[in-house]
Order: structure tokens, then C-alpha cells, then sequence
């Protein structure tokens, strides 16, 4: 479409980015009866939606993110079922080798509802990890599941969400950039879009459209380096698998009382790349390993082979076995010190949503709903459309 141009029949909402963040809005608005034009710069989503271990870390969050991701989990399940995309209430599943990390494990079931995070014994989390070819680290002191954390496909999500939505009446508008804003206007490369609100969903990109508030806020670039291994022989893991180096990331951890030990417990070369050593299994059955973290406003392209060495024979150790790598890429995700969210109006009209931590899959919806009843109070709230 040359001239996009909507003045006749302005949208409800124009929400600029069709990752999971700009979607869980296009969808949730849609669920309201408004109506609802996406503007994407590329021809599908490429940015931090798709590069990720597609792992709804739920359980892990503490204070506003967890209510967050809670309010997420299910309308996750909801448009799972409708837009047809694979979703698993699996969990994740902890791995503890030594007392500290299992203590931390106790503590933060303690203080858990009754079954939301399970203490297993060695037996019982050595048993999720067998393969054909490998015996589990004999490290391994037990674990525990987490019950709430979900699983979807990141590679094809964000896509099939797209495509259904588009069946529901919304409208979008692909290889098209937003490059400036008015009062109920959204002007693009093609042309001019009108919208009685606009919200911003563009992630770490947000200091190429609004640069004072992105240096307000301290939005840095956060990149990742992630690979995929082959499905080992065997496996069938229905759980994401975390580690103490997981531990360290998230405050539902750190917050236990002895988590100030913990640090002890993890390598100091892993510490050093800031690794999140984890993985998950595809649909098709590979392996999504990773993750170290860099910070900077602007990523470099290039990627350590060290580091994703590093990361992997952490993996192969756990599984007691080698792993056959398929694929390498660089994820990346918005950061921020000054918190893990960045919600502002910066025009009337005009509101900035960005998760400015590594937890967007996690939050995007429950995010997305409290946007959207802030803008739209009078408007009754219901999930999905028919």
C-alpha cells in the first residue's frame, strides 16, 4: 500500500511494532471492541520476539512483574487456543548441585502457595534430563518445579498471533516506519495514519523515535548470545531447565535469605559474561541454549566464540553429553538500571510502552491490559474477540 492514509475512518488504536508486546496490545484492544491498526517496519517480527528461549518465566518474578506475568499467564492459554500456536503448561524445573542453591529452592517454596514451586530430590530431577547418550551431572542434589512458567514456540508465536488478529479486522501495515507524530496522527514512509491513540511498542529501539525519553530512562541494548543444538537421542523435555546462574537473575531468588551465598556457588567465568546458562526444547525437538548478556547503547554485531563454548559445555555437563550445534545468533532485548519498565505519554495521545528488562515474552500481556485500562477506563475489559 502506497498511501496508507486511514482519515475517513480513523483506528481506536494504532500501535506502532508487531512483537509480543505490540501484539499482546493489538489484541487485548481487539478484545475490547476497538478498533485497531499495526504499523511494522519490517515484513514479519525478527527483533527480540522471535530470539529467545520462548520461556514465560513466571514463577521467578517478584512484586509488580509477577502480578504482571500472572495476569499474562492467562491470556497466554486464552490466545493460544484461538490463534492456534503451541503453548506448554510444563513449568520449568530448577536444577540445584549443591546446598546453597537447594536451600534457596526450600526457601522460596516456603514462601510460595502450596504447590507452586515443588522441591524434587536428586532422583527426581536427574530423571527429566536422560538421555540415550548421556548420564545427568552426578553434581545434581535435587531441584524444583516451577508450576506456573509456560513454553511457546518463538519462532512462530508472534507470526501465527499476527496472522490471527489479522482475521479478527485488524489492520496491518508491514515494511512501513513510523517517523513522526501528531495529535491523532501517525505519519509513516507511506503515508499518514490516524488514530485516536497511539501506543509505541518499538522495545530497544525506542531512542531512535522518542531520544529524550530513551536517555531519561537509560535504555540500553542488551544482546545475547544464544545457539541450538540437534535433539539428543532420548530427550523429551517438557520443562524449561534453569540453573543457579538463573538464580542469580531473578528476584524471586535473590530475595531468599540465603541467596547472598549464591554467588559463590557459580563460576566465575560464566559470572563474567553475566550467563543465564538454560535451555528449552523446540517443538521439532532441538535445543535452545543460552544466554550471556552485554550492555551497550548501541550492539556490537560481533559474537565470542569463547562465549558460547562456555555456555554450551555448561549444557553438555548438565546432560552428560556433547551437543551438536546447529545454529548461533545474537538475541537482544531493551535494558534499563532505572527499572524494568518504561510507560510514558510523550505526546498527547502518544504512549511509549517498553520492557527495559529480559522479561517481555513473560509480561507482554499483563502489561498490555494495564496500559490499556489506563487509556480505555471506560471501556468494558473481556480477553479475545470471537
Amino acid at each position: 500500500m502506497n498511501n496508507p492514509t486511514n482519515s475517513k475512518n480513523p483506528a481506536d488504536v494504532v500501535v506502532i511494532g508487531a512483537g509480543i508486546v505490540g501484539l499482546a496490545h493489538a489484541a487485548l484492544a481487539v478484545g475490547r471492541g476497538l478498533t485497531v491498526t499495526v504499523i511494522e517496519r519490517d515484513d514479519r517480527a525478527v527483533g527480540a520476539s522471535i530470539r529467545n528461549f520462548g520461556h514465560c518465566c513466571i514463577t521467578a518474578q517478584s512484586g509488580e512483574l509477577y502480578d504482571l506475568a500472572q495476569s499474562s499467564r492467562g491470556h497466554w492459554l486464552y490466545f493460544a487456543e484461538r490463534a492456534g500456536f503451541w503453548a506448554s503448561e510444563a513449568g520449568a524445573l530448577v536444577v540445584a548441585r549443591n546446598d546453597v542453591e537447594l536451600q534457596v529452592l526450600r526457601e522460596l517454596a516456603g514462601r510460595r502457595e502450596a504447590g507452586q514451586v515443588t522441591v524434587l530430590r536428586a532422583e527426581e530431577t536427574t530423571a527429566q534430563l536422560r538421555t540415550a547418550q548421556g548420564t545427568p551431572d552426578p553434581a545434581i542434589l535435587g531441584g524444583a518445579m516451577l508450576r506456573d512458567d509456560l513454553r511457546v514456540d518463538p519462532r512462530t508465536t508472534v507470526g501465527k498471533l499476527a496472522a490471527w488478529l489479522q482475521e479478527q479486522g485488524v489492520d496491518f501495515l508491514w515494511r512501513t516506519s513510523a517517523v513522526g507524530f501528531d495529535d491523532g496522527a501517525v505519519h509513516t514512509n507511506r503515508g499518514t495514519v490516524y488514530g485516536r491513540r497511539t501506543i509505541v511498542c518499538v522495545g530497544h529501539d525506542v531512542d531512535y523515535l522518542f531520544p529524550s525519553v530513551s536517555k531519561e530512562h537509560i535504555v540500553e541494548r542488551c544482546t545475547l548470545q544464544m545457539s541450538r543444538a540437534a535433539q539428543p537421542a532420548g530427550l523429551t523435555l517438557g520443562p524449561a531447565v534453569l540453573t543457579a546462574t538463573s538464580m542469580l537473575r531473578y528476584d524471586a531468588f535473590t530475595e531468599m535469605p540465603s541467596a547472598i551465598e549464591l554467588s559463590r556457588t557459580v563460576d566465575s567465568g560464566l559470572q563474567a559474561i553475566g550467563a543465564n546458562v538454560m535451555f528449552t526444547q523446540h517443538p521439532d525437538g532441538s535445543l535452545i541454549l543460552g544466554d550471556s548478556h552485554t550492555y551497550q547503547h548501541t550492539a556490537a554485531p560481533f559474537l565470542s566464540e569463547n562465549t558460547t563454548d562456555l555456555i554450551n559445555a555448561e549444557i553438555g555437563a548438565l546432560l552428560g553429553m556433547p551437543l551438536e550445534i546447529t545454529e548461533r545468533w545474537q538475541g537482544i532485548y531493551a535494558s534499563s538500571p532505572n527499572g524494568p519498565l518504561l510507560v510514558k505519554e510523550v505526546q498527547p495521545g502518544v504512549t511509549a510502552v517498553s520492557v527495559t528488562s529480559g522479561v517481555g515474552m513473560t509480561v507482554s500481556f499483563g502489561l498490555a491490559e494495564r496500559t490499556l485500562n489506563s487509556l480505555f477506563e471506560s471501556v468494558h475489559s473481556h480477553r479475545g474477540s470471537s
